[in-house]
């Protein structure tokens, strides 16, 4: 049986809604992360667009995207230096491709 110390309506939820808000801002960023990787991939795999018009392209989408969400600064530095890795990848893998 219940307890007899609950009253109807006077449950603390701000916990609960904490960890909502914080739960659908993850998946927020990491569904536009999966959607601008996959979107960088098919540009350059499937369109043979060239890998920096499609890194500028995507990021940009990607920065724009977030701004219209509102998800703040944190969101475009993230965009950025998720684009200066792309860069220095394709940097180590140009130097490879010289040397073998």
């Amino acid at each position: 049986m219940a307890s007899n110390e609950y009253t109807h309506g006077e449950m603390q939820i701000d916990s609960q809604s904490k960890m909502y808000g914080g739960f659908m801002k993850a998946s927020a960023w990491g569904s536009l992360i999966l959607l601008i990787a996959v979107g960088y991939m098919v540009f350059t795999l499937s369109v043979g667009m060239n890998w920096l018009v499609s890194l500028i392209l995507c990021a940009g989408a990607g920065i724009a995207i977030g701004m219209i969400m509102g998800m703040g600064g944190a969101w475009i530095a993230t965009v950025v230096a998720l684009a200066g890795l792309a860069i220095f990848i394709q940097l180590l893998v140009f130097l490879f491709g010289m040397v073998l």
